[in-house]
């Protein structure tokens, strides 16, 4: 891309400079807008398909609303790369993700125009909801849309939403946009009716049918039959279900022709709500390789638009994804009772090959992690081993289930935490910072964290052996290299590992913190204790540590409050021990998107920051114990 490639593009710096373009223009912005971000995406990595899906959307929102004053809210915000170029922020896209770059998804304090943060789904709706009743109250006269996928509509947050807006009546509209797609393919009743008929012409041809007869009846009949259309179009058509809600409902409308969208918006704009306009686009709009396999394109790392995605993962070690997944098919094949559920996260977490070879003991349950929790303790009260496998920051969703639904029944449910610790481009919408803290106050939880590849695998198996629920947290990516044993065996519950015998100090590593530990003890000739368990902690272990080393020092890729760590100082004041114990882990702040390695680096949660922090503590100590003449030995 040089400097000329896009002509109308590049004098686009902000939304008041788009709706300087005449309504002629805009096809052509799109074209340029659409291949800027095939190639800007290309280069850098990021969010592809989704976004090349609402280019002439986002060009004829941002043309009819007066944004920012008007509010434009984004469900998840995958798609929101055009956005962020329309608003000012188009030389900076390419450092989408990366440190110190711009988010990948929507973010109030990067931009006026980012009315709203967001990263998890069907959110969107309950933002838009209260900001136009704040409108109202006020009587600004501000207007509110927001745009959610048919996947996000699908969840149960956003028909809470959609029941309140009828009730509150809010002027808004919602947007739907419906492209079949989530991440995975949808799934679900409301999903398959939408793709069925609002996408075909059943619902445009009934209209223009029952018009053309209505015309020619009687008035007294005409009311009669328009109640009976109404009716017949609630079996084709879910208008009617919105139009319950207290929606007004129009469409569909093709999500890529701006000669249709831009006079329905500008209607809708100044009609009292709350309204919902269905919007058809198509996944990947415009390169034909992610319009044909829209999954693969959702997020890419760099490629070349000529060639499109080629390669595997390359490196030749397994992630610990596809150590679940492995570990999963082995035992279902072994255990006819064992059931895989994800909340439409196939192929992040791991579930591709499960899901083909047992079929009729895999649930895909949709953008639904409340029921996908409390589904997992149904089968398990008949007998039945669920498997959950959900990322650390969904499993937050489903919170108040995990405790009221699976562990006060302690129920033999496993869950297979990814994504656990930092992400590194995702963002703190979904580093898992703080499942250790909130899982280790449950009773009845098993909570382990394993090392490298090999223990995630055992630990899995323990946890499926373990008559009662266990969750094992694992990283995104791949682990330190350590071969996968095809055996398993269970690890006894509660049992550390000691991994390094040194002097004065102790590191008790949880987790993907070990092999960091464990370069930071040979310069520190410092003992070093795989711990495994969080819940429960190897108190004997922490003892032993205690009596025989001056300093404890915990480390963990989770927030310190709360975590790991507090389950050391716990177990050190249960037992009346005084030793000196300090903790390294994510400080109490969200921790921002960019590199996973240089992130830990800049939290020193790598081997020079643990060896740095341990050494300022040694000094410190050291002094201390000089200056009141008190020390251990």
């Amino acid at each position: 891309m040089t400097p000329g490639d896009y002509p109308l593009l590049e004098g686009i710096d902000s939304p008041e400079a788009l709706r300087a373009l005449s309504a002629g223009e805009l096809p052509a912005l799109a074209r340029e807008l659409r291949d800027f971000l095939l190639h800007s995406v290309a280069r850098s990595g990021g969010h592809l398909a989704a976004g090349l899906g609402v280019v002439e959307l986002t060009i004829a929102l941002h043309y009819v609303y007066q944004t920012p004053e008007d509010r434009l809210v984004w469900d998840v915000g995958h798609q929101c790369y055009p956005h962020k170029i329309l608003t000012g922020r188009r030389e900076r896209i390419g450092t989408v993700r990366k440190t110190d770059g711009l988010a990948g998804f929507p973010k109030r304090d990067e931009s006026p125009y980012d009315t709203f943060g967001v990263g998890h789904s069907s959110t969107s709706l309950s933002a838009a909801i209260g900001m136009a009743l704040a409108a109202r109250a006020r009587g600004d006269g501000r207007r509110v849309c927001a745009v959610i996928g048919d996947g996000g509509m699908t969840a149960g947050q956003a028909f809470e939403a959609l029941n309140h807006a009828g009730d509150a009546r809010p002027d808004m509209l919602v947007i739907l946009n419906d492209n079949e797609m989530s991440i995975s393919e949808n799934v679900g009743a409301l999903s398959r009716t939408f793709a069925r008929l609002l996408a075909g012409g059943l619902y445009g041809n009934l209209r223009r049918e029952s018009k053309r007869v209505l015309e020619h009846m009687p008035p007294a009949m005409r009311e009669f039959a328009r109640r009976a259309e109404a009716h017949a179009k609630g079996m084709v058509v879910p208008g009617t279900f919105f139009e319950e809600l207290g929606f007004q409902y129009f469409g569909p409308v093709d999500g890529h022709d701006l000669s249709a969208l831009l006079p329905v918006l500008r209607r809708l704009r100044t009609t009292p709500g709350p309204l919902l306009l269905h919007v058809v686009t198509r996944k990947g709009k415009g390169y034909a390789l992610a319009e044909e396999d829209p999954i693969a394109y959702h997020g890419v790392k760099a490629f070349d638009p000529a060639e499109g995605l080629t390669g595997g993962s390359g490196g030749g070690r397994p992630s610990y994804t596809q150590v679940f997944g492995e570990w999963l098919c082995d035992i279902a094949e072994r255990d006819s009772r064992v059931w895989g559920i994800t909340p439409a996260m196939r192929e992040g977490s791991g579930l591709v090959e499960f899901a083909r070879r047992f079929p009729g003991r895999y649930l895909d349950v949709g953008i639904a992690e409340q029921h996908s929790v409390t589904l997992a303790a149904g089968l398990a009260c008949e007998g039945e081993r669920p498997v959950l496998a959900i990322y650390s920051t969904f499993l937050q969703r489903g919170y108040d289930q995990l405790i009221h639904d699976i562990a006060l029944q302690e129920l033999p449910v496993l869950l297979a935490l990814d994504r656990a610790g930092l992400v590194g481009a995702d963002g703190p919408t979904h580093n898992g910072s703080f499942d250790l803290s909130y899982l280790r106050c449950i009773p009845n939880l098993v909570v382990m964290a394993p090392a490298d590849e090999n223990e995630c695998r055992q630990m899995l198996y323990t946890g499926y052996r373990h008559d009662g629920p266990a969750a094992v947290r694992y990283p995104r990516g791949t682990g330190p290299g350590v071969t996968v044993s095809p055996e398993m065996q269970a690890l006894p519950i509660g049992r550390a590992e000691p991994r390094r015998n040194g002097h004065r100090v102790a590191l008790l590593a949880f987790g993907s913190m070990l092999a960091p530990a464990l370069a930071a003890a040979e310069r520190l000739d410092a003992t070093v204790i795989n711990m495994r368990f969080v819940k429960p902690v190897d108190e004997d272990a922490v003892l032993k540590a205690a009596a025989t080393h001056e300093l404890l020092v915990t480390v963990e890729e989770n927030v310190i409050a709360g975590g790991a760590g507090s389950a050391v100082a716990e177990a050190l004041d249960a037992a009346g021990e005084t030793a000196v114990c300090r903790h390294i882990g994510l400080p109490d702040r969200f921790t921002d998107h960019g590199d996973p390695a240089t992130l830990l680096s800049r939290l020193g949660l790598d081997a020079d920051g643990i060896a740095a922090q341990v050494g300022e503590w040694l000094g410190s100590e050291k002094a201390a114990a000089t200056d009141t003449g008190r020390g251990r030995g």
